[in-house]
């Protein structure tokens, strides 16, 4: 029989939904402790399983296999067991946990089938070869029976003979405990076994491009309307407004992907604080309280709790996973087929054992908070996702602000109301205090000989002032030598130039004072440090002198130069070089474009060397007392500069104990870069990064603190590689730690070696 166009359309995207007991490239059986397994991205279609107490990367290396499996076209899973089909002959094969496998009938071994659905103690399966364009049949089912705690066996099933059911045409197949669902190929959806009843599903004659089932109740989403509707024990109400493309069940909660940006969207008894932000994804299997999911953008595996306060160790195998099922014939609208050169593996032409076969994945239309479509979904690729930050058009101004909601909004406004009535309320106060330390210090600075001290000499030529006797109130106090490289710049210049020190051109702010982008009048962008009135009244002209001596003989490609700066009006201003691309901080946690790991490792080595220049090279020896991510810059070219020196006096920087606490926290820096996850985070447990990483680093686990929000190369050695240089800075003991010139050597040779992305 032919298959129409739209329900050849409708076959294909339903094979992006993946449910309880459904069929996917990704699928978990249920029961107490889940096994999860997937079809890898190798192009052989081989089956990764992993469980809640290891991180396999092969069936074969799992505690609860015997033997490995062979590659599989598709998987589902039941309770205590998996089954799939095989890619090779589209026969069945199901599996246990603890050395049962081949659990299919004799009689039913060599039959090929198209689908396969597992449920709480049954199978059943779709007739007809897999990679055949029409993709429906009619019906199979068999037993799984437990004879013991650790032993399964197969038999034909009476339970699921159904007249009715045996004589019609299905094209997929969702299971649970006691019955079976199937989608009809003429219309609407047919259910059957001993507790098939219950489901009251019977009049329904809609079509779904998703469906998932869980023990007792299955929902679906209507081809027509994009409703989600449900049946059997529905005490959870679904989502409206809102379209899916895939769905997975779990015990007390549905979990879907979103249509227009591949977001998760779930319902039920779940945590929503445990949902992944900031990530699409193209497939997602569930058990009782786990999800997994294959985010789209890098095909790397994801898991999250739907809703335990228990710590269960669940870590995934790094291994990137086939974002979908391979099939036969074209893709349809709607859908782009699933292009292998993007995961830049020169001899990966294909995700599918056969290049006849493709993968076709739901096109998105939006980006997740943060992001917006750069580009179009086409027939071989979805549409581009770019971080809000590197909008440049009014386009892209206006989805980025949409991404806001109006409750978020609000905040944000009552928000700058308070820091502004803030300002406001301590600016009266401020000025006092400036005022009195203007009229406490002098306005000419003098050396031991009470004569005039020569002004700093500009890097950028502008000229001596000369000192012809006369006293100008709004010129520049003088200070000490700064030769040829700093220049002196008037308080007007700079007022102008941040929009007088205004709120909105505020990088940052510190127990110093305020740092604000300045763009002069030739159109140089620069970096303006003020110090606020209660650093000026605590310290004296001297300290505000050996800081600029020595800031004015630093000089390093990775750390923030200093560039000038001003004096006047009881002012104390610095001028360094701007950083474009803001802090680390900003980038790890703050929601701005994703760093990819060739440039995370260059970025770690590149502070290093910053950091080893202030140790070694500095004269004297600088000791920073607050390296962390807030304090590394990227410039330009997305280098990395270290900031922030503060206050520096001669007795406070040559102390070797201090420096192994910069090294100390420049080993936290190195755990943020490789895990992402803040220094300090109260919803995480243990809330320090340091007590979560380290341990997991020294018991040879280091993979399973890697950040899973970016892109995964496929060779990950220098990534476990960085964790170990990390190990080094954060020993306990100060001297059994690596000094920064280690630490910058060991860097230096591990971007040498490179990273395959």
């Amino acid at each position: 029989m032919k298959v129409p166009l739209q329900l050849l359309y409708l076959f294909i995207l339903a094979a992006s939904a993946y449910g309880f007991g459904s069929m996917g490239p990704i699928s978990a059986s249920f029961g107490d402790y889940p096994l999860f397994c997937a079809i890898d991205a190798s192009g052989k279609q081989a089956v990764i399983c992993w469980d809640a107490n290891n991180s396999s990367s092969s069936a074969s290396s799992s505690s609860r296999f015997s033997t490995a499996l062979p590659p599989m076209a598709a998987l589902s899973g039941g309770d205590g067991f998996l089954c799939g089909i095989m890619a090779d002959n589209s026969q069945p094969l199901c599996w246990g946990f603890n050395k049962t496998s081949d659990l299919v009938p004799d009689a039913l071994k060599l039959n090929a089938y198209s689908h396969i659905a597992s449920g709480k103690d049954h199978v059943c399966a779709i007739r007809g070869s897999y990679f055949s364009e029409n993709v429906s049949g009619n019906v199979d089912c068999w037993d799984i029976v437990r004879v013991s705690n650790t032993s399964l066996i197969s038999k034909q099933s009476i339970r699921f003979y159904d007249q009715n059911a045996s004589s019609l045409v299905f094209t997929r197949l969702v299971s649970g405990d006691g019955f079976s669902c199937g989608v009809v190929l003429d219309g609407g959806i047919a259910c059957w076994g001993p507790n098939s009843s219950s489901l009251a599903v019977s009049a329904e004659s809609d079509n779904f491009v998703a469906l998932a089932s869980n023990v007792d109740s299955i929902c679906g989403v209507s081809q027509r309307s994009g409703e989600i509707k449900c049946w059997g024990n529905t005490g959870i109400t679904p989502p409206s407004g809102i379209r899916l493309v895939a769905l997975a069940a779990g015990a007390q909660h549905f979990c879907g992907i979103r249509e227009d940006n591949h977001g998760i969207e779930c319902w039920g008894s779940f945590n929503a604080s445990l949902i992944p932000k900031g990530a699409g994804f193209l497939s997602i299997a569930s058990s009782e309280w786990l999800n997994c999911g294959i985010r789209e953008g890098d095909l790397v595996l994801d898991c999250w709790f739907a809703n335990v306060s228990s710590q269960v160790n669940f870590d995934p195998p790094l291994q990137l996973c086939s974002p979908g099922l391979c099939r036969a014939g074209g893709c349809g609208e709607g859908m782009f087929g699933f292009n292998a050169s993007l995961l830049n593996e020169p001899d990966l032409t294909s995700l599918c054992v056969r290049k006849d076969l493709s993968i076709c994945s739901p096109c998105g239309f939006n980006c997740t908070q943060g992001f917006f479509p750069s580009s179009l979904c086409s027939s071989n690729a979805d549409r581009v996702c770019t971080p809000c930050s590197l909008c440049q058009n009014s386009t892209c101004e206006d989805v980025c602000k949409l991404k806001s909601s109006p409750q978020s909004q609000s905040q944000s406004h009552g928000e700058q109301l308070r820091q502004l009535l803030l300002i406001i309320g301590s600016s009266a106060s401020g000025f006092l205090l400036i005022l009195i330390a203007w009229c406490l210090l002098p306005r000419v600075a003098r050396d031991e000989q009470g004569k005039k001290t020569r002004q700093c000499l500009s890097c950028f030529g502008k000229p001596d002032l000369e000192a012809d006797g006369s006293v100008d109130q709004h010129a520049p106090a003088t200070v000490a030598p700064c030769p040829g490289v700093a220049q002196v710049f008037r308080l007007s210049e700079l007022k102008d130039a941040t929009n007088g020190f205004k709120e909105f051109n505020e990088l940052g702010r510190g127990s110093y004072g305020f740092v604000y982008k300045a763009v002069l009048t030739d159109g140089r962008h620069l970096a303006v440090k003020r110090a606020n009135a209660a650093t000026i009244i605590h310290s004296n002209s001297r300290d505000f002198e050996t800081e600029l001596e020595i800031l004015c003989n630093l000089r390093h490609a990775n750390i923030v130069n200093l560039l000038g700066y001003c004096a006047e009006m009881g002012e104390r201003l610095l001028v360094y070089e701007f950083m474009p691309h803001g802090t680390l901080h900003d980038h790890l946690h703050g929601g701005l474009s994703t760093l990819n790991w060739t440039l995370r490792l260059k970025i770690a080595m590149q502070a290093a060397k910053g950091l080893e220049y202030l140790h070694k090279e500095a004269v004297p020896p600088i000791v920073h007392r607050d390296i962390r991510t807030s304090k590394i810059l990227l410039d330009a070219d997305w280098g990395a500069r270290i900031s922030d020196f503060g206050l520096l006096t001669p007795k406070e920087v040559d102390s070797e104990a201090e420096m192994k606490k910069d090294v100390y926290s420049f080993g936290v820096v190195l755990l943020e870069i490789l895990s992402g996850r803040k220094a300090y985070d109260e919803e995480c447990s243990p809330p320090g990064i340091v007590d979560w990483a380290l341990p997991q680093i020294k018991q040879g686990r280091a993979a399973a603190i890697i950040d899973r929000y970016v892109a995964l190369p496929r060779n990950v050695e220098p990534l476990l590689k960085l964790a170990d240089i990390a190990e080094l800075a954060l020993r306990e003991d100060p001297n059994q730690r690596a000094s920064m010139s280690d630490l910058a050597l060991l860097l230096d040779q591990l971007g040498k070696e490179g990273l395959v992305l």
